[in-house]
């Protein structure tokens, strides 16, 4: 149900990108050159004679990575696919440098015929980001099924840009106190046009995921590189959300290195090589990845038990356009498997229910202290049309939505697949019969 807006008209995602004139080619160039905040290098793999169209897949930690994308892919026109939330109180800037608008989780059929509008008319570089959200923990997130079939679909090369040191430079949960870390970029070619076409999209996805694969701590570990920053753990409990002693949820903490369940009073030191160190008694865990992985399986032992759903009442903010947020209130938010994400709420002096059913999305937006609302925790829920940035009152809750999101995601396709193949044996068995 769309809401009661009045006046107000949502962004038209449908328009076709502006071609890019070489005027902002070179100015992104220079800005992003000349502002990368820390050293950096960036290393090139079988790209010498590649020339656009090709599609570049980047993995996504932090906003460096578009300053490096466009030092990596000069003196070439880049097209970057941006969310609504890039375009935020700038879309005109965003539409001259040939940007694509995209609500991040939403089956965008327009986004097709922008991307061939890049790559076949245009003859550029298609930038995408299909992460689709900073990395929470360093390490590469769940990429969506339908990459395969896209990249092949197109039959042009496909690029990787892979970023190391960005996450642990300014890491999501706590982007406000960058570090003094070096960058390395690696831009490789991983697929030909003749590849691609004997592939099948099972096998590109196998290569992309491959290649897509990164870890900061181990790049940390590898690269002995040293935060010794007094404050490096604070914020890391808004991803590290469960205490791994005595499995409380959402009462971890952290100050200056050192994170905290305040359930159980067990602590654990950040080191300055990215490792965790129990105070007292065993490490569960030697790294953040881990520890996150481990509350992935925790969150997906409560999904086949039927025992996961959440149910708060949150602040509600739109963003139909990108000249404004809107305020819509109080609101109710649910999540469970049956029945994905349910909004409810009252806008208008008219009711107003937003669903996003569990197969719908495979992944969910959110934000730690977002900087365009209010510094506090959110989970972006996006429609075709409009996107709702939601404030839980419960407190670190959004990391448990975002895996659990993914998981019931996961839960629902091997159902799916798996009556699929009980279908197929049925059949067969008829047919000897």
């Amino acid at each position: 149900m769309d809401i009661n807006y009045k006046n107000i008209k949502p962004y038209n995602t449908a328009k076709k990108p502006l071609r890019q004139s070489c005027i902002f080619t070179g100015l992104m160039y220079g800005l992003s050159r000349f502002t990368i905040p820390t050293k950096f290098e960036i290393e090139k793999i079988g790209m010498k004679g590649i020339k656009p169209p090709y599609i570049l897949l980047s993995n996504h930690m932090h906003f460096v990575d578009f300053k490096l994308n466009a030092v990596a892919t000069f003196p070439h026109k880049t097209y970057n696919v941006a969310t609504i939330d890039g375009y935020y109180r700038r879309p005109l800037i965003m539409e001259l440098i040939g940007c694509i608008c995209k609500r991040k989780f939403t089956n965008d059929m327009y986004l097709l015929e922008s991307i061939d509008t890049v790559l076949k008319k245009y003859k550029g570089v298609l930038s995408m980001y299909p992460e689709a959200r900073y990395s929470p923990v360093g390490t590469t997130a769940i990429l969506p099924d339908s990459l395969g079939m896209l990249v092949k679909k197109q039959g042009v090369p496909v690029v990787t840009l892979i970023h190391h040191g960005n996450y642990l430079h300014t890491p999501f949960w706590n982007y406000r106190a960058p570090r003094k870390v070096k960058l390395h970029t690696t831009m490789k070619l991983i697929l030909t046009p003749e590849q691609l076409e004997k592939m099948s999209y099972q096998e590109i996805n196998e290569v992309l995921c491959r290649e897509m694969g990164y870890n900061e701590y181990d790049y940390q570990l590898q690269t002995q590189q040293h935060i010794t920053d007094a404050d490096r753990a604070e914020g890391l409990h808004k991803v590290l959300y469960q205490c791994p002693h005595c499995n409380t949820e959402s009462k971890m903490s952290t100050k200056g290195s050192t994170l905290r369940c305040e359930a159980c009073g067990k602590e654990w030191e950040l080191t300055t090589l990215g490792r965790l160190e129990a105070k007292d008694g065993n490490t569960e865990f030697a790294t953040p990845p881990e520890w996150y992985e481990w509350q992935r399986a925790n969150v997906r032992a409560q999904i086949e038990a039927g025992e996961y759903s959440f149910e708060d009442e949150v602040d509600v903010y739109s963003l139909p356009h990108p000249k404004e947020f809107e305020d819509l209130g109080k609101a109710r938010l649910t999540h469970d498997p049956k029945n994905g994400f349910v909004l409810t709420g009252t806008y208008n002096g008219e009711e107003y229910t937003i669903q996003r059913k569990p197969l719908g999305m495979y992944g969910v937006h959110i934000e730690y202290d977002y900087c365009y609302i209010r510094q506090a925790d959110c989970i972006d829920i996006s429609t075709d049309n409009d996107s709702f940035y939601c404030y839980p009152t419960k407190e670190n809750v959004v990391t448990k939505l975002s895996l659990a999101t993914e998981e019931i995601y996961k839960f629902h396709q091997e159902a799916r697949m798996a009556r699929k193949r009980e279908k197929m044996r049925s059949a067969e068995c008829g047919m000897r019969n």
